[in-house]
């Protein structure tokens, strides 16, 4: 299989981060001596992606410059477009093909991520597969489960403290997201399609995560990395 390309959303406004993003954009945010962006970058590239494209909105000029001289395609949106919106926008540079999703907010250890949805991606089979974990292994995340795993695989929506938890990191095909009438969307419009037609998967995380939205979640990231 020809590397896939990935798409890194990095435009929102990171409200939850409070003065912090008043003039940093969250990507930028450091967490063990890196910024996000850097972390997210590192996993993309252990895991042998092809075309990197990210997102980019509040103070994107910033992250632009961050990046500077580095092999990435920027996608510029002129307004926050959400996950959905934001990816359908990219999809020229893209392709129509499969592509690797990974949020920016979140730090990693053990098994890169994408290596492990590329073990597990069957496209004969599937459109959408999602990176999951046990509420009592995801680190500073707070809210209810989001989806169940059958023992096939596939996933279902759920709320609840036991259900799993979606991590930032999927693999999606992209034809719905390009015949979504919508501009600006989330992609849970997405995988609800895809679970109707009985193609949206989910595979367990084997390693940590940590979720980096709140300022609070900084100390715990590094307490992860054990920094």
């Amino acid at each position: 299989m020809q590397p896939l390309p990935i798409m890194i959303f990095a435009a929102g406004f990171g409200t939850r981060m409070g003065d912090l993003t008043a003039s940093c954009p969250k990507p930028l945010i450091r967490v063990a001596g890196r910024a996000l962006i850097d972390h997210a970058l590192d996993i993309a590239r252990g895991a042998g992606c092809g075309k990197i494209i990210i997102n980019l909105h509040y103070l994107g000029h910033m992250i632009e410059q961050h990046l500077r001289g580095q092999d990435i395609v920027f996608s510029h949106e002129p307004e926050i477009l959400e996950t959905g919106g934001g990816l359908k926008a990219a999809l020229p540079l893209l392709g129509d093909g499969p592509v690797l999703v990974l949020n920016s907010d979140a730090v990693w250890r053990g098994q890169n991520p994408l290596l492990q949805l590329l073990a597990a991606w069957d496209g004969a089979k599937m459109d959408a597969l999602l990176l999951l974990t046990p509420p009592e292994a995801a680190t500073g995340h707070s809210g209810a489960g989001d989806f169940l795993l059958a023992e096939n695989g596939q996933i279902r929506r759920a709320k609840g403290s036991v259900a799993p938890i979606y991590l930032g990191a999927q693999i999606l095909h992209p034809r719905a997201v390009a015949k979504h009438p919508e501009t600006m969307f989330s992609l849970g419009k997405i995988w609800d399609h895809y679970i109707a037609s009985g193609r949206a998967y989910g595979v367990m995380h084997r390693g940590a995560w940590c979720d980096v939205g709140s300022p609070a979640g900084i100390a715990l990231a590094e307490r992860m990395l054990d920094v």
